[in-house]
Order: C-alpha cells, then sequence, then structure tokens
C-alpha cells in the first residue's frame, strides 16, 4: 500500500525552482504513486501511426506492469486494449510488432477480433455469452501520425494538440512514412531523473559534442535565441514556404519548429539528410526541426529526412526503459535510400551518453549528503516545467483521492 500521505508529505518539502526531495527519486512506493498517479492518467506517446498502417497490424508493449496492444482492424479502425485475455488473463501478444487475422490467446487459445470482440472461445458453457468478454479497451489517438493511449476511463483533453501541432507536422507526413529503426535501453535510473537529463540542454556542450555540432545548445526554453539574424531569416523563409513555426504549448505538451545550426540540414553527424526520399522537399529539406515535448516521457523530433521518438517509461524506482524509433519516406529502401547506422549515429551515440548521465546522476542522488539544488531559470526552464508538472499532477491526484483516502493500493 503507498501511503498518499508520505507523498504529499514529499511534494510539501520541494522548494519551488529545486529539485525534488530524494525519496521521489528512489522510493518504491514513490514508483508505486507515479505509475497510478501519472502513467495510468495522462495520455502516452508510444510510436508511429505507420507502426499499425495496415489493416491486421497490432502493436504490443508495456506501460510500467501494465501490457498494452494497439491494432488495425480489417476495415481500417485503430483500436488500442489491455493486452490481458478476459479468460484467465494471460497475455494475448507478444511484446513486439506483427499481423494476423484474428488475436489469439496462447493459453487456452480464446481468439479475438482485431477491433476487440471475442470470436471464439472453446468448451464454455451454453449460457456463455461472448459478447460479455472482449478485449478491455483503453483510449488511442493519433495526431498528426503520432499514437497516443490513455489508461485512465476519463482522459484529458488531448484536442488542443491536435488542433496546435497537427497543422505543423501535417507537411511531414508522418503517418504514411516507415519505420526504420528501434533500439532499447534500460537505464539505471529513475525515469523522472531520464526526463529531467532530455529537458535541457546545459550539459550538452561538454556531454554531447556531437549533438551540440546540429543542436543550438545555447538557446533556452522555446528555443529563444534573442536577436539573432539567422533565426529571423529562418522565420521568414518558413513563413513564406507556409511551414508553421509556433511555439504552441498546453499544460503537458509544447511544439516549435526551430533552425539548427549553420550548415547542417538535419540532426545528423556530418548535417546531411541521411534518407532520401525527403519527408519534406520545401526548401530543399532546410527547414530546421520540428520539435514536440510531451509530459510525462517523451519527445519527438521531425526533421526533412526523418522523424526521432524518444520515450522514457518507468520498469522500477531506479529502472528506466529508453525506447527511441526513426521513420523514414516510405518509399525509402535500406542499403539504397539510406544507411541505418549514418540515420542513427547521433541519436544512438547521445542516448548513450546520457544513460551514463543519468546512472551517475542516479548514483549521487542516492547520496547520503543529497540535497536539491536550484535549477538554471535560463538553462533549465524546460526541466523546471517538467518537475513542476509532475509535482502539480501529483498534487491533484492526492487531492481528488479525498483527505481520508490515506493509502493507494501497490500496483506492484
Amino acid at each position: 500500500m503507498v501511503d498518499l500521505n508520505k507523498v504529499s508529505r514529499l511534494l510539501d518539502a520541494r522548494r519551488p525552482g529545486h529539485a525534488l526531495p530524494q525519496a521521489l527519486y528512489n522510493d518504491p512506493d514513490a514508483y508505486d504513486f507515479d505509475l497510478e498517479a501519472i502513467f495510468a492518467r495522462s495520455w502516452l506517446l508510444i510510436g508511429f501511426e505507420a507502426e499499425v498502417s495496415r489493416p491486421g497490424s497490432w502493436m504490443a508493449q508495456s506501460i510500467g506492469p501494465w501490457p498494452i496492444v494497439v491494432t488495425r482492424d480489417r476495415a481500417g479502425g485503430l483500436h488500442a486494449f489491455h493486452n490481458s485475455c478476459r479468460h484467465r488473463g494471460a497475455q494475448v501478444c507478444p511484446a513486439g510488432k506483427g499481423a494476423a487475422a484474428r488475436l489469439v490467446c496462447p493459453y487456452h487459445r480464446w481468439t479475438y477480433e482485431l477491433s476487440g470482440e471475442l470470436a471464439q472461445a472453446t468448451r464454455m458453457p451454453r449460457d456463455f455469452r461472448r459478447s460479455d468478454h472482449g478485449l478491455a479497451a483503453i483510449h488511442v489517438e493519433s495526431v498528426g501520425g503520432l499514437l497516443f493511449v490513455c489508461l485512465a476511463d476519463d482522459p484529458p483533453p488531448i484536442e488542443n494538440l491536435s488542433s496546435a501541432y497537427g497543422p505543423l507536422v501535417a507537411p511531414h507526413g508522418l503517418a504514411s512514412g516507415k519505420l526504420a529503426h528501434e533500439s532499447v535501453l534500460v537505464e539505471a535510473a529513475n525515469w523522472k531523473l531520464a526526463m529531467e537529463n532530455a529537458r535541457e540542454c546545459y550539459h550538452c556542450a561538454t556531454s554531447h559534442p556531437e549533438l551540440a555540432q546540429s543542436f543550438p545548445v545555447g538557446a533556452s526554453a522555446h528555443f529563444d535565441y534573442g536577436e539573432d539574424r539567422r533565426q529571423e531569416d529562418f522565420e521568414r523563409r518558413m513563413a513564406a514556404a507556409g511551414l508553421g513555426i509556433g511555439p504552441v504549448e498546453g499544460d503537458w505538451w509544447q511544439a516549435i519548429r526551430f533552425t539548427l545550426n549553420e550548415g547542417f540540414a538535419s540532426m545528423t553527424m556530418d548535417g546531411a539528410h541521411a534518407a532520401r526520399p525527403l519527408m519534406v522537399e520545401t526548401e530543399g529539406g532546410d527547414i530546421g526541426s520540428l520539435r514536440l515535448a510531451i509530459e510525462p516521457h517523451a519527445f519527438v523530433h521531425a526533421t526533412a529526412d526523418q522523424a526521432f521518438l524518444f520515450s522514457a517509461l518507468p520498469a522500477g524506482p531506479r529502472q528506466t526503459i529508453v525506447t527511441s524509433k526513426w521513420l523514414v519516406h516510405a518509399d525509402a529502401v535500406e542499403g539504397v535510400d539510406y544507411d541505418l547506422d549514418s540515420l542513427t549515429a547521433l541519436w544512438t551515440r547521445t542516448n548513450l551518453q546520457d544513460r551514463d548521465l543519468v546512472e551517475n546522476n542516479q548514483r549521487g542522488v542516492d547520496s547520503r549528503g543529497y540535497r536539491p539544488g536550484p535549477y538554471s531559470p535560463e538553462a533549465e526552464a524546460l526541466t523546471l516545467r517538467f518537475v513542476d508538472w509532475y509535482c502539480g499532477a501529483a498534487r491533484s491526484f492526492i487531492d481528488a483521492q479525498g483527505a481520508g483516502a490515506g493509502r493507494l493500493a501497490s500496483v506492484r
């Protein structure tokens, strides 16, 4: 049982503008709390719509301890379900992707339509009603070709993201792209430390020399360059080309198109486009990067040649699953139109560098001498935004439980 009063005291102890108290980064109760208060109630970015583009395709993964599956039915409809058989709860689809006419539980062969209805269950009594035992649905939305799920019965609004970010990303054609590569890292650190690191570039100039070649590591907040002629020229070019810039934001997301460093057309090791045909041919593909940040766990960079997705999901008090995905044009052929190593090298190296930084951060946070320090309002503005969002969402959950709730059933 999670003691909500304990978590409430930890939230109360956090000083404004400062990092979190130690227990929120390493306590098993805080991990269980985060699963229920944050990940069971937020819209989560799980991938690209292109990963389940064809009728019969499915994609399965876990959110913490909870397996889910997304399907495309034979009529083209998009669905998402708890990946748990309605017989005795076995996981129906293994983690990964596949295609099938129906989903079949490997335990007792209960068989489900891709739209979730139970199609077959042998040796059940005469009064058994298949219609009562379909897969349990969860909410799923595609926004500009990005797939979101929410486990809550009453999810937060997503319409403002669709209306504001959708037009910005539409020229990139993400829904009709092709997944070129996916990688998974297991990091020995709390998910919040992974995301605090992912929300700032205070460390980038010294820790990510390769990324710093293309990425404007000195910009702050919504990529505020101050009076910068290159940025002003970029904004004029994008406006003339009909490409939106932003920034646009809601309480749990934000997006902006920004210019890359001079001489860089993509976020690659050499700055050249890594895949052809381009996803956006406008301006010869010199369109900067369209960045989307999603609380609590993800970001996307869409350049002319590719889209890169980063996701950090909790797997334990000191363990985070970092998943990265690269999307290219549907017609691009590996080995002909793109080289996988060239496409993935920059973010792969950056992720490995970040893993070492975050795991080192966790070791220091676990110290008896740890005291939460202040964030840099200029260099860590988005990290502060993330931590403030987390504290607000956590407090709202506790308040919604009522003063007498006291304890929350553990999800472990």
